[in-house]
C-alpha cells in the first residue's frame, strides 16, 4: 500500500485525495496545510494525519510519495524538499513561473535520480489517449495538422488571474502538453491574444483569448484556441488531421439522449460545465500511473522534463505576443 502525504487542502487536494482513496494499492497518511483547520478537515475525512508543518510530514519514513496541489509559487520548494527526504513526488502543474527556477531545481535535485512527475491529467483522458495510441498506430498516416480547442465556462476571478502567472502558464499550459502528446516535440511558436471578455483581467496585464500557431519538429501544423468564456459549457475538443483521415474528440454531455420535435431537431444535453466533470476520470488515471511507476521503478510521464517543456512553449507563446515574431522555444 502507497502512502501518500497530500500538501495543499484546496479544491484540488480535493480531487487527488478523492482520487488516493478510491485507488486499491493507496492511502492517505497526513493531510498538509497551513489552515490548520483545513489539514484538520480533510484529515478526519480521509482518515489521515493533519499538520500544517511541511517537516513533520517528510519526517514520517512511513510516507512513500508526496502529492503537492499547493499554490505555484511553492512547488519547486515542495518538490526538492521532498526528493531530498526521499520521496516520490506528483505535483500539479506548473512546475514554477520562472523558468530559471525550474532549472535550478533540477539541478538540486538530478543526483537523487528523483520519480517526479507533474500533474497534466489531460494526458490520461480516455479519449485523449486513444487518439494518440491511434496517430501512432498509423491508422490516419502522417499526422498533419492538430487543433487543440480548450474553452473555460467562464473566467477566474482577477484576484487569481493576478497571480497566475498568466493565460499561457495557468490555461494554455495543458493545451501545450497535450500538443506535445500528441505530436512530440515542438519548435516554432506564433501567438495572437486579445481581451473579449474580461476589463478586470486586461488589468492586471493578462489576455482572455488567445490563437496559437505551432510546428513539431516533424513539420506537423499545430493550432491552440483558447478562451476564458464559453457561453455554452466547457468546451474540450481536438481535431488530429492525417493523410489517410481523421480522428476528432468531441464535447461530453451528462448524457447521449437528443430529443426531436416539431420546433427543433436533434436537441441535446448541455456539454459538461466545469473541469471536474469533465475529467475525473483522468485524475484516477492519472493517480492509477503514478503508483504503478512507483511501485515498478519506471519512470513516470510526463516527468520533470515534460513539465519545463511546457513552460517553455508558455514562455515562447508570451515572447511572441510581445515580438509578434515565430519564436522557437527555449531548450
Amino acid at each position: 500500500m502507497m502512502r501518500f502525504a497530500l500538501i495543499g487542502c484546496g479544491k484540488i487536494g480535493k480531487v487527488h485525495a478523492d482520487s488516493i482513496a478510491a485507488h486499491p494499492r493507496a492511502e492517505l497518511a497526513w493531510a498538509c496545510h497551513p489552515r490548520e483547520q483545513a489539514a484538520r478537515t480533510f484529515a478526519a475525512e480521509y482518515g489521515a494525519k493533519a499538520s500544517t508543518d511541511v517537516d513533520t510530514v517528510l519526517a514520517d519514513l512511513s510516507v512513500d510519495a508526496i502529492l503537492i496541489a499547493s499554490p505555484t509559487s511553492t512547488h519547486v520548494d515542495l518538490i526538492t524538499r521532498g526528493v531530498l527526504a526521499g520521496k516520490a513526488a506528483l505535483c500539479e502543474k506548473p512546475i514554477d513561473l520562472d523558468i530559471t527556477r525550474v532549472d535550478a531545481c533540477w539541478e538540486q535535485i538530478k543526483s537523487e535520480n528523483p520519480t517526479v512527475m507533474m500533474g497534466f491529467n489531460r494526458r490520461f483522458d480516455p479519449s485523449f489517449r486513444a487518439v494518440r495510441d491511434r496517430i501512432r498506430s498509423g491508422e490516419i498516416g502522417r499526422l498533419e495538422q492538430l487543433i487543440i480547442i480548450s474553452r473555460d465556462p467562464a473566467p477566474p476571478p482577477p484576484g487569481y488571474v493576478a497571480g497566475s502567472g498568466g493565460l499561457f502558464r495557468d490555461m494554455t499550459i495543458h493545451d501545450f502538453d497535450t500538443a506535445r502528446f500528441l505530436l512530440g516535440d515542438i519548435v516554432e511558436v506564433q501567438a495572437a491574444g486579445g481581451n473579449f471578455i474580461s476589463e478586470e483581467i486586461a488589468e492586471v496585464g493578462d489576455i482572455d483569448s488567445a490563437s496559437i500557431m505551432m510546428r513539431g519538429a516533424d513539420g506537423t501544423l499545430c493550432q491552440i484556441v483558447n478562451s476564458r468564456r464559453c457561453a455554452f459549457g466547457y468546451d474540450q475538443r481536438v481535431e488530429a488531421f492525417g493523410e489517410l483521415g481523421m480522428l476528432t474528440v468531441e464535447n461530453l454531455r451528462p448524457s447521449g439522449v437528443r430529443f426531436a420535435g416539431g420546433a427543433a431537431t436533434e436537441v441535446a444535453d448541455p456539454y459538461l460545465s466545469f473541469y471536474l466533470d469533465r475529467y475525473i476520470p483522468s485524475y484516477r488515471a492519472e493517480l492509477d500511473h503514478f503508483v504503478t511507476a512507483v511501485e515498478t521503478g519506471t519512470p513516470p510521464e510526463p516527468g520533470f522534463a515534460d513539465g519545463r517543456a511546457t513552460l517553455a512553449l508558455a514562455d515562447a507563446a508570451g515572447e511572441s505576443i510581445r515580438s509578434g515574431r515565430v519564436v522557437r522555444p527555449g531548450v
